[in-house]
């Protein structure tokens, strides 16, 4: 892997304190290749904590630009960059973040096309979309390219996060759950309103957004547990975490 700069153990000296990440683990964020769907209030904390984080690459796949409307929660972007495409904007703030991160921009909606051309350059999957037709195609693309897919999703006050890697057995020797496993199918159209119809508290986002940057460092440092196989729930009014396991459904154990 590529040595760090004196630059870099500097701006990273905190990490590599930390025995379960040192100066290794901090290498392999540097050798990593993030690619983050959607450049809104999930994507904003998640780009910023992994540029900060000394990710050395972050693909960025958005077809939206910046409105009014997204500066109450998607904190990546501001007032000046109104108007902007998302993966610009993002682009800016990130290298006034960290100049040792690179950025790669895709303005698009991700979908299978876009995948098959694509994800095989990037190590890590992270969807942070407001649909379940690009979660469904995040999390076939991601097991079919057998990466890691961190998803999140938020809504009101309600936020969830779980890691995906079907490609691969558990401790039991059975294969780790796919995404179908814990949302066989949609739900029906119009049964979970977007957030532009049912609103979303601003700071949800960062904390939901946050968890799944953590889940992203977990996985490329190699440490820790990672929630695969186990949806967290944040329930932001009453400030309660949950858990529930899901599994491979028809799989033996």
């Amino acid at each position: 892997m590529e040595p760090l700069l004196p630059e870099e153990l500097a701006r990273y000296h905190r990490h590599i304190l930390l025995p379960e990440i040192g100066g290794h683990g901090q290498q392999r964020l540097k050798a990593s290749r993030v690619l983050v769907i959607g450049a809104g209030g999930l994507g904003s904390p998640v780009l910023q904590y992994l540029a900060a984080a000394g990710v050395g690459t972050l693909g960025i796949i958005d077809d939206d630009g910046v409105s009014l409307s997204n500066l109450q929660r998607q904190v990546i972007h501001d007032t000046g960059t109104l108007g902007e495409q998302k993966t610009e904007s993002a682009a800016q703030a990130i290298a006034r973040l960290n100049p040792h991160c690179r950025v790669i921009r895709h303005e698009q909606r991700f979908d299978l096309t876009f995948a098959a051309d694509h994800l095989a350059r990037y190590t890590l999957l992270i969807d942070g979309s407001d649909n379940f037709t690009t979660r469904y195609a995040a999390a076939d693309a991601a097991e079919q390219t057998r990466i890691p897919l961190v998803t999140g999703a938020v809504g009101r006050f309600d936020g969830t996060v779980t890691v995906l890697k079907p490609y691969e057995a558990g401790p039991d020797g059975a294969l780790l759950p796919r995404y179908r496993d814990l949302f066989p199918e949609p739900p029906p159209e119009g049964l979970v309103p977007a957030c532009a119809e049912a609103g979303v508290v601003g700071a949800l986002t960062g904390v939901i957004g946050t968890l799944m940057a953590m889940e992203a460092i977990k996985l490329i440092t190699a440490i820790g547990e990672p929630l695969v196989g186990r949806l967290l729930m944040y329930d932001g009014l009453a400030a309660r975490f949950e858990t529930i396991r899901y599994k491979r459904r028809g799989t033996a154990r």
